[in-house]
């Protein structure tokens, strides 16, 4: 055992670097994957949980594609497991220099079964759109968490020292805040359309068309912001901001075009799929905006190995 620990990184290096990648990728792609189980209405292909139907834990014959597809999207979750358990490992050695990484694996890697049973609900509830929501949000905070590691990771650990004017804080915040108005008031909007992930599932019973307008108002003001935050940054000379600034601003251009085109073609289930998964995408860039307020501490003992 003792061999074994001390073949673990003794500083930040490539093994961790690429688990840490590996763990937003992973948390983003499932939540691709469940898009794909909702909207080829297979949310219910495996009508239980935690088995995938009385007698048995994996999909039978009889349960045709739908099965499949539910099932496929239930074995990656032990995918995520696999990659927080070595994530958590990796970091064991240096979990007194870095101990942002040491409880941010932790945490992660506590939280994917509690979202496994937050998805296993909403089958049990059979698929009532405010737990789906939840089932949603939930996979948000996790990428969100997970965009907070690999930023500490390449970054450094947490700094004291805010080196930007209070405005563009001010600004960043309020562009934080927004960036969930749109998540959340989306997740309403999801909830209230045709997708419900089985013919028989119940939707939300709000005006579809309605919150689709009312969405695009948080939407567009934080485009707005965003450029805002763009043109500070370079001014500021803040060349980490201004990156993840714009890295942001791309993807809620790409967010927007693709929202639009949704809504003229009658929601195509391809699009509401990108649309989900570009939300995610959105909030792991706001988060490294957020964290990028604040100076790194670089002392010795906390910096990132030079070479792997």
């Amino acid at each position: 055992m003792k061999a074994v620990f001390a073949r673990l990184p003794s500083a930040v290096d490539t093994r961790i670097r690429v688990f840490a990648i590996a763990t937003l990728i992973a948390q983003i792609l499932i939540v691709g994957t469940g898009g794909a189980v909702r909207l080829t209405g297979s949310g219910l292909g495996c009508p239980t949980w935690p088995r995938c139907t009385d007698e048995s834990f994996v999909t039978t014959p009889e349960m045709g594609i739908h099965g499949i597809i539910e099932f496929g999207n239930r074995l990656l979750t032990f995918v995520l497991v696999l990659i927080a358990i070595i994530m958590f490992v990796l970091v064991l050695r240096i979990r007194r220099e870095r101990r942002d990484l040491f409880f941010l694996s932790l945490f992660i890697g506590l939280y994917v079964p509690i979202q496994a049973i937050i998805g296993g609900i909403t089958v049990l509830t059979n698929l009532n759109p405010y737990v789906v929501g939840l089932h949603y949000l939930a996979s948000v905070v996790l990428v969100s968490l997970s965009a907070v590691l690999v930023f500490r990771v390449f970054v450094g650990p947490r700094g004291d020292r805010i080196a930007l004017p209070l405005w563009f804080s001010a600004l960043v915040y309020a562009t934080g805040v927004l960036t969930a108005m749109t998540i959340l008031v989306g997740i309403l909007v999801t909830g209230s359309g045709p997708h419900a992930g089985d013919g028989g599932a119940a939707r939300n019973g709000l005006n579809p068309e309605l919150l689709q307008h009312i969405h695009s108002w948080p939407a567009y003001a934080t485009f707005g912001a965003t450029v805002l935050l763009v043109i500070g940054a370079w001014r500021l000379g803040q060349a980490r901001m201004l990156r993840f600034a714009v890295v942001l601003l791309v993807v809620e251009i790409v967010q927007i075009a693709v929202g639009l085109t949704q809504a003229r073609l009658g929601l195509p289930e391809l699009l509401v799929g990108i649309h989900m998964v570009l939300a995610c995408c959105l909030a792991a860039a706001m988060t490294a905006v957020v964290l990028s307020l604040r100076e790194p501490r670089t002392d010795p003992a906390s910096a990132p190995a030079a070479v792997s």
